[in-house]
């Protein structure tokens, strides 16, 4: 599939995705530029295995991701993608899938998994008497094993180093290509 293609499936299912959220598209210069970009990568276009996706709040990269998803999802059942589609998980919720050791090993070892609005979670959990780091525990998994990952953040680069420390910081410039949102929120 040519970058083209993608690009013109993505935005297909960014419509689909903004219709169903009862808004209206704005066909703008930078969401075409954002889909424009994660086409290309999901095409082949880059040598990492994985998306960022950040911004202020409300720019699209929520829609975006669900759009993706879609968009992964028809393609696997048109068997022109052979997986079971992507898997998208709340940063927030992730603290408590790590609380059960077998749904944790299901969520990290997704093939293709999205960590939705990654920052809002605490960075440390207790369970019974233990300290877990979920997020940190979680995304240096998927890079020891290269699995493809999304992650939609409001956080800048700056912030996710303070959060999650230079280690993780490092680690996402290896892992990671980065889509920065730049366009005003959509919400009114």
């Amino acid at each position: 599939m040519t970058s083209q293609q993608g690009a013109d499936i993505l935005l297909a299912a960014y419509k689909a995705e903004v219709d169903f959220r009862q808004r209206e598209f704005k066909d703008d210069a930078e969401t075409r530029n954002n889909i424009g970009r994660l086409a290309n990568f999901l095409c082949g276009g880059g040598s990492k295995f994985g998306v960022m996706m950040c911004g202020l709040c409300g720019n699209g990269k929520t829609t975006l991701l669900y759009a993706l998803q879609a968009a992964i999802n028809y393609l696997s059942d048109a068997r022109v993608l052979p997986n079971d589609g992507l898997r998208i998980v709340d940063a927030k919720d992730v603290a408590q899938y790590a609380k059960d050791a077998k749904h944790f090993d299901v969520l990290r070892s997704a093939t293709l998994l999205a960590i939705e609005d990654m920052g809002r979670e605490p960075t440390e959990v207790l369970d019974f008497g233990n300290v877990l780091n979920p997020v940190t525990d979680l995304l240096e998994f998927r890079y020891n094993r290269q699995l493809f990952t999304v992650i939609t953040t409001n956080l800048t680069a700056g912030q996710v180093s303070t959060k999650y420390g230079k280690r993780v910081a490092d680690r996402f410039n290896e892992m990671l290509d980065v889509i920065v949102f730049e366009n005003k929120s959509y919400r009114k």
